[in-house]
């Protein structure tokens, strides 16, 4: 999940200098495999999120949430994104994670999580092995997000709802658990002062901007995995 305050360009905000990025280093490599994570959630470190609430910046009532971080165990784990679809009212066109509201009728955020994961782009949870959570993360649009972070069998054949998805692709975890990739984002806005990471990736040719919320997820799981 992610969200876009109205009439502006994410990528146009200034990107603003943070002095303690220049000695973070990449996540533990030992960390990014399926048998590294699987230790690590079953043993965690202690560790502090950095990114816990973004200021409020809609009226709307509070909704629980939760998206999935469905990482593909191929040669090297990749991360599943997807873009919303266009003519969506919130969040339109946006980098995501599978996810959603939790409803009355799912068992906790979890199943939620893998429940919209299949709804969104056919991801069954029987190729999942859920691995744990992330803290709760709280958007600007008063979204209470739950991360549910999952390992994923290859050979699946996604199946993306046009009602909800413009298109599904992958990334490097190794790419987003590195923190030279990160930038910190601030503007001005209704006079205060908003800030929020951004990851741009380049797939082929076409930048795959992710930022917000998404990004705000994803760099807990670095502060998680650098720990």
């Amino acid at each position: 999940m992610t969200q876009i305050l109205p009439a502006f360009d994410p990528r146009l905000v200034p990107i603003v200098a943070h002095d303690e990025d220049e000695f973070l280093r990449p996540a533990q490599a030992q960390r990014l495999t399926p048998d590294g994570l699987r230790h690590l959630f079953a043993h965690p470190p202690v560790w502090t999120p950095e990114l816990l609430r973004e200021r409020k910046f809609a009226d709307r009532a509070p909704a629980e949430a939760a998206v999935l971080l469905p990482l593909v165990m191929r040669e090297e784990l990749t991360l599943i994104l997807t873009q919303r679809a266009t003519h969506l009212s919130t969040h339109s066109g946006q980098i995501a994670l599978p996810g959603g509201k939790i409803d009355p009728e799912d068992a906790d955020a979890t199943a939620a999580a893998l429940r919209e994961a299949r709804e969104e782009i056919g991801l069954t949870s029987e190729r999942v092995e859920v691995l744990g959570t992330l803290p709760v993360y709280v958007t600007g649009t008063s979204f209470t997000v739950t991360p549910v972070v999952g390992l994923v069998q290859p050979g699946f054949e996604l199946m993306p709802n046009p009602d909800e998805v413009a298109d599904v692709f992958e990334v490097p975890l190794t790419y987003l658990m590195n923190p030279l990739h990160h930038r910190r984002h601030a503007m001005d806005f209704e006079g205060a002062v908003r800030e929020w990471y951004s990851m741009p990736y380049l797939d082929g040719d076409r930048e795959r901007f992710i930022w917000g919320a998404t990004a705000g997820m994803l760099r807990n799981f670095y502060r998680l995995l650098s720990a």
